[in-house]
């Protein structure tokens, strides 16, 4: 099947094949259709699937086809809600690179950077609005953006949102939205509150599900390294170097870790950058853009980059640290193996943390390997202790326990785990109550 048999207009087919596609993933093939028909949508897919592109062409299409008076500032038609800025960026960036050959104006909207240029770009009037939640209800409220006339609305990461605490915020951006309205709700994953969330917000909608919930791609290789926590940093350094490794996005548990561990991979005489919540919106984006041009080898991230980072053919991704929650596991190696590239993921794995793989086992459904690399055999004598995840996410727990129920033990483990010996064998960082309303 080709984009063309989809029956996009001709200026998106052109944009299409600019950026080198030529057949639609999946997710577009199925997801596509039902958009252009003007039907609600429930979409699922595994990150990495082009899932963007699945809903961007088609709310394009539908908007280049409907002519609408030019009298006074044009009107926001359509909105796309996004958990993060960096997720928002690069939705923004697709509807840029696919729109360039129509009339439609678009702009981004998130927290982190000033409000102004933002309120000079809205003033001026777009069809496309792409934003996080709070930024937008900044907006809002300082009057620069009228909701009242939107057409279709997109819920992407509609799961990452409900896990960052949005939910109330998304309910006062709906209640200033248009009854009748084409709604796209994309999740990774259909929890019970996303199922509740859609019941009350589409019309009948099309269930589009392109691959297996809490699965990861089988394009991404898949390996642990056991390991003393006292010498990830000596292993990881030693990976990076001995493999020769340019590009590898390493994943942390807290944001004072991932600051620590980009200053000791400096003094290693690796170049590495962190990002994270607490980086000003500057800095992120130029840790990124620095990490993309290979002038960074190694960008260190807390889970805030799990969905939202769009990096073209990057090779390899590290836990450092395994995540809290199982299934930011598969978030965090979706960002390797995308688009149909090959990729690595290796997670350094110490005592402390053999419960919470025995969780992602679970949920992924099959063991992954361990590798112990001579160099760094476990000591069998050190003793599992809890993990510290952090005052603010244990005291969350306590007033609201997460759908997965941790114990206070989670990070515990037997020291008769499996994984203190040879094998034959080859945060969340950000805690579920809400991480800056604007985004």
């Amino acid at each position: 099947m080709s984009f063309k048999s989809l029956g996009l207009r001709a200026e998106l087919l052109r944009a299409v094949s600019e950026k080198g596609y030529t057949a639609p993933t999946p997710i577009q093939k199925q997801a596509i259709p039902y958009i252009l028909e003007g039907r609600d949508l429930m979409g699922g897919a595994q990150t990495g699937t082009g899932k963007t592109a699945g809903f961007t062409l088609p709310l394009l299409h539908r908007l280049a086809s409907k002519e609408v008076s030019q009298k006074g500032r044009r009107p926001i038609r359509a909105l796309v809600l996004t958990p993060t800025r960096e997720l928002a960026a690069q939705v923004a960036d697709s509807v840029r690179d696919y729109g360039q050959h129509l009339s439609l104006r678009s702009a981004v909207v998130f927290g982190g950077v000033s409000i102004n240029p933002q309120k000079q770009k809205l003033i001026k009037g777009v069809d496309v609005l792409i934003a996080t939640p709070g930024r937008l209800l900044d907006h809002v409220g300082q009057k620069t953006a009228d909701l009242s006339n939107i057409e279709i609305l997109v819920l992407d990461e509609a799961d990452r949102m409900l896990d960052m605490g949005f939910i109330h915020d998304i309910r006062r951006v709906l209640a200033l939205l248009p009854k009748q309205k084409q709604t796209l709700l994309f999740s990774a994953t259909f929890s019970k509150e996303i199922k509740q969330l859609s019941s009350g917000l589409l019309n009948s909608p099309a269930l589009v599900e392109v691959a297996t919930e809490n699965t990861a791609s089988d394009l991404v290789s898949q390996v642990v390294h056991p390991v003393d926590k006292s010498r990830k940093r000596e292993l990881l350094s030693y990976l990076i170097g001995s493999n020769n490794w340019k590009q590898v996005l390493v994943f942390n548990r807290t944001k004072h870790s991932a600051n620590r561990l980009a200053k000791q991979l400096e003094s290693d005489g690796i170049s590495a950058a962190a990002i994270h919540g607490n980086k000003s919106q500057g800095a992120r984006t130029k840790a990124l853009a620095d990490f993309k041009l290979g002038k960074v080898r190694v960008l260190v991230a807390t889970d805030i980059a799990a969905r939202g980072l769009d990096i073209s053919q990057l090779p390899h991704v590290v836990n450092f640290d395994l995540p809290n929650v199982a299934e930011d596991y598969v978030h965090r190696i979706g960002r390797t193996g995308r688009a149909g590239n090959e990729g690595e993921a290796m997670s350094l794995v110490c005592i402390d943390e053999h419960k919470l793989l025995r969780d992602i086992e679970k949920l992924i459904k099959r063991d992954i390997p361990k590798v112990v690399i001579d160099e760094f055999l476990p000591d069998p004598s050190i003793k599992a202790e809890p993990i510290n995840t952090g005052r603010g996410q244990q005291q969350q727990r306590k007033s609201k326990p997460s759908r997965n129920k941790p114990s206070s033990k989670r990070g515990g483990s037997s020291p008769s785990s499996p994984y203190n010996g040879r094998s034959n064998n080859q945060g969340r960082s950000g805690n579920r109550a809400r991480q800056s309303s604007r985004g």
